[in-house]
């Protein structure tokens, strides 16, 4: 098991196969919790919706309006009754 020393300023280094393994980069946050048996849990925290901007944009295809999206599902829902 990865082991890290605390500093004098409260910092420690996050092993190598632990960064792997949640996939950190430098800037990353981390979430830490302590779970009821006292154990320290540390995750990414998730994403809020500004990081999902861009997500399905497709080089050379336009944008779709919310209009579309919206008339898109009426017609999937309408179809399935």
């Amino acid at each position: 098991m990865p082991v890290s020393t605390l500093t004098s300023k409260g910092q420690i280094t996050i092993p190598r196969v632990v960064r792997e393994r949640l996939r950190l980069e430098a800037g990353d946050k981390l979430d830490f919790s302590v779970d009821e048996a006292g154990r320290i849990i540390v995750e990414r925290p998730t994403g809020g919706l500004r990081e999902l901007r861009g997500l399905l944009v497709r080089e050379g295809r336009e944008p779709v309006a919310i209009e579309e999206m919206n008339e898109a599902v009426r017609r999937a829902v309408a179809g399935k009754l």
